[in-house]
């Protein structure tokens, strides 16, 4: 019995390894190539403010959440990122060609999502940053980027990359 256990606990770790390395090529082979001013440029979110994502991670790192109402994916990640700007955390959200902005705005208020969000109604934005992948997250500290994943990625996933942006 004690022998069967060892061998699935190893097993699993081996199994979790070999997920991990493939989850960090997929990042890799996925992996948009950023424009060197991306985040100095001014934008606006649907409520009317202007957002400088330079500026925004000058005190605490920013999580920059690249996503779409008609993502899968999206679905299951939203939920975090929505829970980690309602307690406080340093996000912004684009919503890639997810229609125009009162189709948006209603969208978020029918799932109770209050987070910063600016639209990319026509996919301009996220074509300029080379981003081709829902969800993309991308963390930013000090204006520079210092993590981006592609695809899911837990609550905890994502709060963990922003505490190691600021270490």
């Amino acid at each position: 019995m004690r022998a069967k256990l060892k061998r699935w606990l190893r097993e699993g770790v081996v199994l979790g390894l070999i997920a991990a390395a493939a989850m960090l090529m997929m990042d890799q082979f996925r992996k948009p190539t950023l424009p060197a001013a991306f985040a100095s440029a001014p934008m606006q979110t649907l409520d009317g403010k202007t957002v400088d994502l330079a500026a925004m991670s000058r005190e605490r790192p920013l999580l920059v959440y690249v996503w779409a109402t008609w993502c899968g994916v999206c679905r299951f990640t939203t939920p975090s990122v929505a829970q980690i700007a309602e307690e406080g955390g340093n996000v912004v959200s684009v919503a890639m060609r997810s229609g125009d902005d009162a189709t948006l705005s209603a969208w978020l208020a029918r799932k109770h999502y209050a987070l910063p969000t600016i639209n990319d109604a026509e996919g301009k934005l996220t074509r300029s940053w080379q981003i081709q992948v829902t969800p993309t997250l991308v963390i930013i500290d000090k204006g520079e980027v210092k993590s981006i994943t592609t695809g899911f990625t837990s609550g905890w996933g994502m709060k963990l990359r922003l505490w190691w942006a600021g270490v």
